[in-house]
């Protein structure tokens, strides 16, 4: 089986690319793989204390992971699944792409600010070519009802 795999994080953007991901995989029978990233930059703490922080770094994901796996089966009737990785977001997305060989599309959203499309997106277009799946990058400002219409 196919699979789209898309990023968790905390940008507004995340979540078109959930939805798109999810209305794809509905429509082509395919499967959905969330990833969150935890940044080795949060547990530069003691010991005891980055232990706290990366239990609760895991939990604010599941919370997260378990709304959107919840509309996904509940509207798409798509079991999502979770992987929670530890590093450098580009590098364990990277990593990820190459361990899971069902991984057919790297779905991201497009941040909508001034500043960019964001981090994420600016680094993989520049490596696309080089990239062992095609990467989707879905505009955040789409609406739910354009989302539906070119899923």
């Amino acid at each position: 089986m196919r699979k789209f795999l898309v990023v968790l994080d905390d940008s507004r953007e995340c979540l078109n690319a959930m939805r798109f991901a999810a209305m794809r995989a509905a429509h082509t029978g395919a499967g959905v793989q969330i990833l969150s990233v935890i940044p080795p930059d949060e547990f530069n703490h003691w010991i005891g204390v980055g232990e706290v922080m990366r239990a609760e770094a895991r939990e604010r994901i599941e919370a997260h992971f378990d709304v959107f796996a919840k509309w996904m089966r509940d509207k798409q009737n798509i079991d999502p699944e979770l992987v929670i990785r530890e590093g450098e977001p580009l590098d364990e997305i990277l990593s990820q792409v190459s361990d899971d060989r069902e991984i057919g599309v790297l779905v991201l959203g497009a941040g909508t600010e001034r500043k960019g499309p964001g981090p994420l997106v600016t680094a993989l277009t520049k490596n696309a070519g080089t990239l062992p799946v095609p990467i989707t990058i879905v505009p955040g400002e789409l609406s739910k009802e354009q989302l539906e219409a070119i899923t």
